[in-house]
């Protein structure tokens, strides 16, 4: 489902016009990005985490140069669906 998909249906299922459901996811995941890169996790009862997580520095190798690089330590945002939601998806899957 792409974000297109996401606000035809948003549209049909509350009769909202498309341009005003596209402006408020919009700005739905603009807050959300804004609040991770403030350094604030972004809680949605029922749904999931958006939380920061910290990669600690490491050694890493570039394999065409043959030579070993450091890569610093560094922050990347990180999704935790809630446990309903999980419980919900596992018991709605077809298994293929």
């Amino acid at each position: 489902m792409t974000k297109a998909d996401i606000v035809n249906e948003i549209a049909t299922k509350t009769g909202i016009e498309k341009v005003s459901v596209q402006a408020t996811v919009e700005a739905f995941m603009e807050t959300i990005k804004q609040s991770m890169v403030n350094g604030e996790n972004v809680y949605l009862r029922g749904f999931g985490s958006f939380t920061i997580k910290k990669r600690a520095e490491k050694t890493g190798r570039n394999i065409s140069k043959n030579t070993t690089i450091i890569i610093p330590a560094h922050n990347i945002p990180s999704f935790k669906p809630a446990k309903t939601f999980v419980n919900e998806v596992k018991s709605h899957v077809n298994v293929k």
